[in-house]
Parts: C-alpha cells; sequence; structure tokens
C-alpha cells in the first residue's frame, strides 16, 4: 500500500512529518466534507442519520483517494537526468572508499521488524558492520578530516538548544572550503548554475550552503537542529527515538566507541546486500535507542551525498521531493525533506543493488 510504503521510508522524525501530513490532511478532508453533506437541502429527508450517512461516505471517498492515490508510473520512473549528474559526480568523487580496500563491512542476518518507539530489537548480527576501516586515509583526505571534526558539536536530544561556538563556526567554514575545492561540488555548483538555482559567484554559494546545512532551525521548540546535524550526525527525540543519522562514518566511529550496535540489515526477501553494495538499508541502536530501519551510502565522500542532497533541494519547491535515479550498480530513492531554507531531513533508500533491478 501506498501510505505503508511512504512509511517504510521513513523513520524517527521523518515518520512524525509524514504522519502528521497525513492527519492534516485527514482533517482538511472532514471539513470539506462536512460542507458539503451540510449544504443539502432536506428533500431526501434531512435526518440526522442520512447526514451521518453521507458524512462517512464521502470522508471514505476522500480517504481513500488519499491513502490510494491513483497509479502514475512517471513519478515512480527512472530520474534519467539526475541519474546522469550524479553518476558523473559518482566518477569524479576521487575520495571515496573503495570495498575490500579502504573498509570491509560484514552485512551478517536480516533485522526484523521492530515498531516506531520500541527499543528492543533481536541481534541479528553478532559482528560489527565494519571490520576494518582506513582511518589514515579519513584522518589524511582533506574532506573526511574537516568532516569528523564537526561531529561532536551538537547536543544528541532535539528540545535542547543548539550552541555554536566561533570555533565551531570556523570549522563549518572549513568543511565547506575543503568540499568547495572538489571537483564533485565544483561541478555540482556548474550545474546549478546552468538550472538558475545558485549564483556563479562562489562566496553566494558558499553562504548559500551554508544556510542549507548549517543554519540552525527550530525543531522540538528551540534552535536545537540543522540539516547537517540531523543527516550526518543524528539526533534522538524525547529520549526515546532515533532520528536522521544517515552517514557511515559517523556509523563506523559510533559503532566503534561501542555506542552504536548493528543489528542487521533490512531488504527484501530476493535483494541481500552484500559487501561491495554502495547504499544500505539497516537496523542499529544508539545509546540504548532503536532505529527499525535506517539507510546511508557506504563509502561516499561527504562533498558527494552533499552535493546529491543540495541538487534535489535546490531544484524543487516541494516540503518533500523523491526522485528515483540509477547509480553506479544501485537503484536507489533519494528523499529531501525541506524545513524552510535549510534540509529537514535527506537519505537514499535502496531499492536494489548490483544491477539486479536490470
Amino acid at each position: 500500500m501506498y501510505f505503508v510504503d511512504c512509511i517504510y521510508s521513513v523513520s524517527g522524525g521523518e515518520a512524525e512529518l509524514l504522519l502528521q501530513s497525513f492527519k492534516t490532511t485527514l482533517n482538511t478532508a472532514y471539513l470539506w466534507t462536512s460542507k458539503i453533506v451540510n449544504y443539502q437541502k432536506p428533500t431526501l429527508g434531512g435526518t440526522m442519520a442520512l447526514r451521518s450517512a453521507l458524512l462517512g461516505c464521502g470522508l471514505l471517498v476522500i480517504l481513500l483517494a488519499v491513502v490510494f492515490p491513483p497509479l502514475d508510473a512517471a513519478s515512480q520512473a527512472i530520474n534519467q537526468e539526475l541519474s546522469d549528474l550524479f553518476n558523473e559526480l559518482w566518477k569524479l568523487d576521487v575520495n571515496r572508499m573503495k570495498p575490500g580496500t579502504d573498509y570491509t563491512i560484514s552485512v551478517q542476518g536480516k533485522a526484523g521488524y521492530v515498531s516506531q518507539g520500541s527499543n528492543h530489537a533481536r541481534d541479528h548480527a553478532s559482528s560489527p558492520l565494519f571490520s576494518n576501516v582506513n582511518e589514515n586515509k579519513l584522518k589524511t583526505i582533506t574532506t573526511f578530516s574537516r568532516f569528523m571534526k564537526l561531529l561532536d558539536n551538537y547536543e544528541r536530544s532535539t528540545g535542547v538548544a543548539e550552541h555554536v561556538s566561533r570555533e565551531e563556526v570556523t570549522e563549518n567554514n572549513l568543511f565547506l572550503d575543503a568540499v568547495l575545492n572538489t571537483e564533485v561540488m565544483k561541478h555540482t555548483h556548474r550545474y546549478l548554475v546552468s538550472k538558475g538555482h545558485s549564483q556563479s559567484d562562489l562566496r553566494t554559494f558558499k553562504r548559500q550552503l551554508y544556510t542549507i546545512w548549517f543554519d540552525l532551525y527550530y525543531r522540538s521548540g528551540s534552535k536545537d537542529s540543522c540539516g547537517f546535524e540531523h543527516v550526518f550526525v543524528g539526533e534522538t527525540k524525547f529520549g526515546n527515538e532515533i532520528a536522521g543519522f544517515h552517514n557511515w562514518v559517523q556509523f563506523y566511529l559510533q559503532e566503534k566507541s561501542r555506542n552504536l550496535d548493528y543489528k542487521g540489515y533490512k531488504a527484501r526477501d530476493h535483494d541481500i546486500p552484500d559487501q561491495d553494495d554502495h547504499v544500505l538499508n539497516l537496523q542499529f541502536s544508539w545509546h540504548g535507542l532503536v532505529k527499525p530501519v535506517g539507510s546511508a551510502f557506504v563509502g561516499a565522500s561527504p562533498e558527494f551525498e552533499m552535493a546529491l542532497y543540495t541538487i534535489i533541494f535546490l531544484i524543487n519547491t516541494h516540503r518533500s521531493t523523491t526522485v528515483v535515479v540509477n547509480i553506479d550498480e544501485c537503484q536507489l530513492e533519494v528523499v529531501v525533506v525541506r524545513h524552510g531554507r535549510s534540509i529537514g531531513t535527506a537519505y537514499p533508500k535502496l531499492l536494489s543493488s548490483n544491477n539486479r533491478h536490470l
């Protein structure tokens, strides 16, 4: 079902945003149906029972239209322009880590179902996901090393206001300087300028990136979040849910520190992932909380991920955008949700890998 599929594709704060939108739609449907029913003249009897029946039927029709919308083949079609662009960025991503050479993963068992908000998950992976990562490359590649310096700059819990020091602002800017110096982001900038979504001036583009990724906004009642924190670092919500957390380097570092426990992969029965997959859907616990379904690129550089999400954010004005693309051997959905002028969340969802979709 469409609604179930949508819920599967999000979790934590993302799921709440979707549910809230769904509730709002239902309320709107109820109000409009009430107006329609109340407009009826009592020529058919005008009894309360009839009004209730009409209201119920009208609401049901609208509800079915919301939950089971007409299938739109185009909405699920491969976006060829973005596929071509993202594959070009993939080739330009010289900082990307290579599986089996720069890192080794073990996907192990398939994780079971865990309801959102439950923090009890059976462990289907007796070993960590990452058995080896070339930390020397992480520390010597500028974008990776400056990226890692940002990971301890945030309060983990939403609802707790963030206080950004001058040193942290400097770290943010140094990271963006490194990202802007890569061929991945240079190509991204040229594309966005050609589409009229960015200015050619590099300083203006950098300010645009800072707004999208680092400007603080209200997520749970205070300036407690930003796009970078949610997507790359991860947050906890009200002490019982994991929100965001879609980055493999943070996953590895938290796993190494024993703050994170990998529970197993999530996939359809006919699409078992392997150690060479560039995108994984997975389940894990972090500081005692469970993320039923999470997803992340594996091995990709910070500039590659930031470029993909920035492009989708800027070329659309919708609150939530999902595009289906082929990148290397993977077919995936890339989801970007906006929070005003900033990114609220962004993540990949693996559909199939190793050309099994062809």
